[in-house]
């Protein structure tokens, strides 16, 4: 995604990627951005600093605060050591100032790409579910179940327990964010929904005045 308020040079910079096959996706404000990322998931993020609405500062935050892992290669004007700092800072992963050459930036970009490659969270399996974090996707024996962020965040914590018995409050405090009202239904409602999202026979089971597990024997599940 490339995150650019100038529109010639947004284009540019897509247009001379697909030459080296590289798909982009371009925004010209902070809103955009945050629209995208909502529906989409990236390789990496390139962010221009200075954009109206919320700034490149404040999509970074969002990006690291989100706990994709998503790389972000700050692409701004501000060329100042202090202003590199700050974005080493909020999260950037490089830094690449304006004026600059598009083959330095595809260089740039498939060297983070190599990285997170080498980085890449482990594929998790457990009773006919495949869940691949990196390629945030879901398979239930071999077919893909298409879930929201938040589904797909309770489904991880649940997965990588292995079984054990995660309660409500700790899937609150990990798939959703600080401002999250502890005496929400928001955890039980979504754990509905995502058991019929899976399908039967259902694989998410409650462990009364505990929490719920991945289970594969059937029993309390409600």
């Amino acid at each position: 995604m490339i995150v650019e308020d100038e529109p010639y040079l947004a284009d540019a910079i897509r247009d001379g990627l697909r030459l080296e096959a590289i798909a982009a996706d371009t925004a010209g404000d902070g809103d955009t951005a945050l629209e995208l990322l909502s529906v989409n998931t990236y390789d990496i993020a390139v962010l221009d600093r200075d954009i109206p609405g919320p700034s490149g500062d404040e999509i970074a935050r969002h990006i690291v605060a989100s706990g994709s892992g998503l790389p972000i290669l700050m692409l701004t004007a501000a060329d100042r050591l202090d202003d590199k700092a700050t974005g080493f800072g909020l999260g950037a992963d490089d830094y690449l100032t304006k004026p600059f050459e598009l083959r330095e930036l595809v260089l740039r970009l498939r060297a983070l790409d190599r990285r997170r490659a080498h980085n890449r969270p482990p594929v998790h399996e457990i009773a006919g579910l495949r869940l691949d974090p990196f390629r945030r996707e879901v398979y239930r024996d071999g077919r893909y179940v298409a879930l929201t962020r938040k589904q797909f965040a309770v489904l991880e914590v649940l997965v990588a327990a292995q079984g054990g018995v995660i309660s409500a409050e700790e899937l609150l405090e990990r798939a959703w964010d600080e401002n999250a009202d502890p005496f929400t239904n928001a955890v039980r409602i979504t754990v509905s929904v995502l058991r019929k999202r899976l399908g039967e026979p259902g694989i998410i089971a409650t462990v009364p005045g505990v929490g719920y597990r991945i289970d594969t024997g059937g029993e309390d599940r409600g």
